[in-house]
């Protein structure tokens, strides 16, 4: 009994992997096509159908490339961090509440918090380990801009979690099925988008991939399948804080087409701030996580709490 649960665990797992692959996949297609539209330009239409085959296209050619290695790199280190990267950003994927033979724990939210906090680590050693200036100015900048933001992250979570009194997120489809949590605290849920936003590394809060002022930040010294697979935790990290937003503010977690419509809006997001913002000013970036998101998160905190305390 116990060797047939655990293969039909492996076999979820792997159900579940490709499925991000995926999802993934077709998530570089749709930022592409969006912001070829954005800028009034082709995307990738060529390949297949509509372009449809492009995300194979660009596996195959990025995996096949030639693997360059900076000269006065620390090899294995950073060979490995790219890996790291790519395992944390799926493992994170386990938390999803399933309805079939995989794991489901009432510990969610603190598995969260400890997976995004290590993905740090990687972006950090990946830009030390090349032993590349810009590199390693990426990488620092990584570092400075998540302990900034994971603190008002976990504050703005804290609000949500008090709701539920709960740390699995299963609940928060129970404790949604009558009022959204987004119309109880919108002022949270705009504080969550570009916390997010930051999260991901994305536009206008990408600084540890500055085109402008550090060629291309942590991933520079990096090609090939490295390359590819810094790309892939980006993407997947992407797709997976959408789906947490969904779960948190929109309805939470039911397999529905409506709760995939909500997924794909939130993804879309992502795409459409990077097709109409500029990047943000790095010291800016600094002010407005620890003087305005801090205190806001703080005090929506200490409210919900009194909320909670007054109706209980």
């Amino acid at each position: 009994m116990f060797f047939n649960d655990m293969v039909m665990i492996f076999i979820g797992s792997l159900i579940l992997i490709i499925g991000v692959l995926i999802g993934v996949a077709f998530l570089t297609l749709l930022e592409r096509s969006v912001l070829g539209y954005i800028q009034i330009r082709k995307g990738p239409n060529k390949l297949g159908m509509v372009g449809i085959l492009q995300p194979f296209s660009d596996a195959i050619k990025l995996f096949t490339k030639e693997q360059i290695y900076p000269s006065f790199s620390n090899y294995l280190i950073y060979y490995f961090s790219p890996v790291v990267s790519f395992i944390l950003s799926l493992f994170i994927w386990v938390l999803i509440p399933y309805f079939f033979n995989m794991v489901s724990f009432n510990l969610g939210v603190l598995f969260f918090f400890c997976c995004t906090s290590l993905g740090v680590y990687s972006i950090m050693i990946a830009g030390w380990s090349s032993n590349s200036n810009y590199a390693l100015l990426g990488g620092l900048r990584a570092v400075a801009q998540t302990i900034s933001y994971e603190v008002s992250l976990a504050l703005i979570f804290m609000s949500s979690i008090l709701m539920i009194m709960d740390f699995n997120m299963m609940n928060f489809y129970f404790y949604q099925k009558l009022v959204w949590l987004i119309l109880v605290m919108f002022p949270l849920f705009l504080c969550w988008l570009s916390s997010m936003l930051a999260e991901t590394n994305r536009t206008p809060f990408d600084f540890a991939e500055g085109e402008s002022e550090l060629v291309s930040g942590f991933n520079v010294e990096y090609s090939s399948g490295g390359f590819a697979l810094i790309f892939l935790a980006e993407y997947s990290s992407i797709l997976f804080m959408s789906f947490l937003s969904v779960v948190i503010y929109l309805g939470g977690y039911n397999l529905t087409f409506f709760f995939y419509l909500k997924l794909v809006m939130m993804s879309f997001l992502f795409v459409w701030v990077r097709g109409t913002l500029p990047r943000y000013r790095y010291d800016k970036l600094m002010y407005l996580a620890w003087k305005n998101y801090l205190p806001i998160s703080l005090n929506f905190l200490v409210l919900f709490l009194g909320v909670k305390i007054f109706l209980v």
